[in-house]
């Protein structure tokens, strides 16, 4: 009464335990070359640089709250069309709007504002702006005296408030 042996190559376990590690091969060589070929952007190569700068950017916002600067920034959705309302005794020709994607930073954008009447700047957008977004607006100039400072999520019909040091926006009222 003896059974018939079958060879290892027609049983069912050694395919089975030999298809885990080749699936398991095969998921972390994927996980391997994706890692090597995208970028994620995160780390500052020269974060001690930047540490060293957030005293000048203090400095900056604390220079805008001084003056007693602020501004409403609303994007007309169908033109694209940025309009500022500036506050406070600050009125330069033009402004450099700063969007900062927060995870992208190939993403972020650099938009000019000129002044065209009793604090009111306009400006550009890129069409179809989405997302979520971060604002610095400073004077255009090489070494700006104040910054305002927001936080939007685009498309958006609603005025989004920027301020020395604090990012609103009219949906936190």
């Amino acid at each position: 009464m003896s059974h018939p042996v079958t060879p290892w190559y027609k049983q069912f376990w050694p395919w089975f335990l030999i298809g885990l590690l080749a699936m398991a091969i095969s998921v972390s060589t994927t996980f391997a070359v994706l890692s090597v070929r995208t970028f994620d952007g995160m780390a500052q190569e020269d974060y001690y640089e930047h540490g060293k700068a957030i005293n000048m950017v203090l400095a900056k916002q604390r220079t805008a709250a001084d003056h007693g600067i602020s501004g409403q920034l609303r994007l007309d959705p169908l033109t694209s069309d940025l309009v500022l309302d500036l506050e406070g005794e600050a009125r330069p020709e033009r402004l450099i709007l700063k969007l900062i994607f927060p995870t992208e930073d190939d993403r972020d954008m650099a938009l000019t504002l000129t002044h065209v009447r009793d604090g009111r700047y306009l400006g550009q957008a890129p069409d179809n702006l989405r997302y979520r977004w971060y604002l610095q607006l400073e004077p255009d100039s090489a070494s700006p005296e104040w910054r305002l400072v927001g936080e939007a999520r685009f498309p958006t019909e609603s005025h989004i408030t920027l301020t020395p040091g604090r990012a609103a926006t009219s949906d936190d009222a």
